[in-house]
């Protein structure tokens, strides 16, 4: 076992779920111990800075074979799994690394900053597959999966449609009870992971006649007969994330395969949608520091007039705003990430994190390439990656419009309370 698989081996023995550094005899005593959003437990520290490692020696060297053959090199999946970060919150019970949320998402920025396509494939299968199966599957539905989604076996999450996208509850996709099976018909559309995945998580409407309240979501393997993961999409950016379209032509699988309980799939794509657009988030803020953090450098070199580029003013001022933007981004998302670990209300600020999130690293990318000239404008220089990169944080996992909505919903909600 590497250093960094032993370190992520370490969260299971951290002093609590939210990684609290002292315990508070009382109310008062807890306000006052109660550290800063960017102070860390010493493990969620520790797996931030070994993650950001990794990524610089194990992924950095294939950013660009990734980028041009278009899907994730086998070395790196093999790093991923190797050090635990396929499973960051599974328990070690069954092999993964036992961590908090909030250790998740600084995983997830630390590899954003490298490659936003990496950290897509890290982040969906931990927040839409694994987090479903840790808190709704059964004991048999765990011991069979949790096990090789810790350590070998990629998952996708199958929700959109040709005409279900921001209506997720609009499926057509059909799963008629046959004895003791269940047949499932349709198509997803837009299936992140689902090139490199060995079991999909499949919502299905099983009663038609309910409405959204017939959803049920299904375990269903990818060697199922009927079962089809089409070529994957030529993409605008995060190109090595695998999205496919998959048809189910009578896709035969037991009742056993259902996850959680029948007719509530719903439930399960409303609730943990909302933990996945915190990941979205820290994708966003990561994969907007890393722009910035390679750029900053060549602005300091950067000559013009006789002195570097940094030194006008005009280029200060712009430069401090758009860090003042990531920081503000990446509080917002930390904040989100406490919430969820704390079992407390976090919806819109969920919403609030990945809206901001995904602004901050569109306007971050622009002022980068901005700043380089012409030479951000060219693929020798990774700025322009990035600025593909960042376009898909206002659409997947729910639209910045979608965002929008649900936290004027719950503003108005509050003014009317």
């Amino acid at each position: 076992m590497n250093s960094l698989a032993k370190q992520v081996f370490k969260c299971a023995n951290r002093l609590g779920a939210r990684g609290i550094f002292v315990t508070a005899k009382n109310s008062e005593e807890a306000e006052l111990n109660r550290p800063p959003l960017t102070f860390f437990a010493e493990d969620e520290e520790a797996m931030r800075d070994s993650v950001a490692k990794l990524a610089k020696d194990q992924i950095a060297p294939f950013v660009r074979q990734m980028e041009n053959e278009k899907k994730i090199a086998e070395p790196v999946l093999k790093s991923l799994f190797e050090n635990g970060l396929m499973g960051v919150q599974i328990d070690t019970e069954y092999n993964g690394a036992g961590c908090n949320f909030t250790t998740l998402m600084l995983a997830v920025e630390e590899l954003s900053k490298v490659d936003p396509s990496v950290a897509a494939l890290v982040d969906i299968h931990n927040t839409l597959v694994n987090s479903v199966m840790i808190k709704l599957g059964t004991k048999e539905q765990k011991e069979k999966y949790l096990p090789r989604l810790a350590t070998d076996m990629v998952a996708s999450f199958c929700l959109t449609e040709p005409s279900a996208g921001s209506d997720a509850f609009g499926l057509k996709t059909t799963a008629k009870k046959d004895g003791s099976d269940f047949i499932i018909n349709g198509s997803k559309m837009w299936i992140s992971n689902s090139d490199l995945a060995g079991v999909f998580l499949v919502m299905a409407n099983a009663d038609t006649s309910k409405g959204y309240k017939g959803i049920t979501c299904f375990i269903v393997d990818r060697n199922t007969p009927g079962l089809t993961v089409n070529k994957p999409e030529d993409k605008l950016g995060i190109v090595a994330s695998g999205t496919c379209m998959i048809t189910f032509e009578d896709v035969r699988v037991p009742e056993s395969s259902i996850l959680g309980k029948y007719g509530e799939g719903y439930k399960i794509a409303a609730g943990f949608l909302n933990e996945g657009r915190v990941g979205i988030a820290a994708q966003m803020i990561g994969l907007a520091q890393g722009c910035f953090d390679a750029t900053i450098p060549y602005t300091l070199e950067r000559k013009q007039f006789g002195k570097p580029i940094y030194s006008f003013q005009g280029m200060q001022h712009q430069i401090a705003q758009v860090a003042t933007q990531i920081e503000a981004a990446r509080l917002l998302t930390y904040n989100a990430a406490r919430l969820v670990e704390a079992d407390v209300p976090f919806v819109k600020q969920a919403a609030m994190a990945k809206y901001f999130a995904s602004e901050v690293a569109q306007l971050t990318t622009i002022k980068c390439i901005d700043w380089m000239g012409g030479v951000g404008f060219t693929k020798d220089f990774i700025q322009e990656k990035f600025y593909r990169d960042c376009k898909i944080g206002s659409i997947y996992e729910g639209t910045s419009n979608m965002q929008l909505n649900t936290i004027a919903k719950y503003l108005e909600k509050e003014y009317q309370a």
